[in-house]
C-alpha cells in the first residue's frame, strides 16, 4: 500500500472518505483550529487545510449539525 501512495501526484485524489454528519462537523472544527493555529511560516500548510475546508459544506450547515 505504501508504494501506491508514492505514485500519487500532488493533485491526484488519494481517497474518498465517507463521514457521518457528526464526523463531518468534528472534522470541520478540527481543521479550523489547525488552520487558525498555524504560523506565517506554515502558509503552504494553511493553504492545503483551506482547500480541504472548501470541500466541506459552509459554516451555516456546520452550525446546524447537532452533536450527540
Amino acid at each position: 500500500m505504501q508504494d501506491d501512495l508514492n505514485l500519487l501526484g500532488p493533485d491526484d485524489v488519494a481517497m474518498h472518505l465517507e463521514l457521518t454528519a457528526a464526523e463531518m462537523k468534528v472534522t470541520h472544527t478540527a481543521l479550523h483550529a489547525l488552520r487558525d493555529g498555524l504560523g506565517h511560516e506554515e502558509h503552504e500548510v494553511g493553504e492545503i487545510v483551506q482547500r480541504v475546508l472548501d470541500k466541506l459544506p459552509d459554516e451555516h450547515v456546520m452550525r446546524a449539525i447537532r452533536l450527540p
